[in-house]
């Protein structure tokens, strides 16, 4: 059975410049739908969608900023114990 190496090469397979092309709504640009081709958007706080046929876009930024993201200011015990 050939691993992912053997299939992709020495590159990892999720490397974004191996992947392509990545459809993503961009603020303060002019953005197409790729299903209509129309630039209107109902923009959230993940995802933007096309106001004419609901194609969802993700955010650029989608998940780096704003209230209800899980971020963890603390060392756990485990980690001081490591580091010390």
């Amino acid at each position: 059975m050939l691993t992912l190496n053997q299939l992709f090469g020495a590159g990892a397979p999720h490397d974004p410049v191996r992947r392509g092309y990545h459809v993503v709504y961009r603020p303060h640009e002019r953005n197409h739908c790729p299903g209509c081709g129309r630039s209107h958007w109902i923009v959230g706080r993940l995802l933007a969608e096309c106001a004419f046929c609901s194609t969802a876009l993700p955010l650029v930024e989608a998940g780096m900023t704003g209230a209800g993201l899980f971020r963890r200011n603390w060392r756990s015990p485990e980690a001081e114990a490591l580091a010390a």
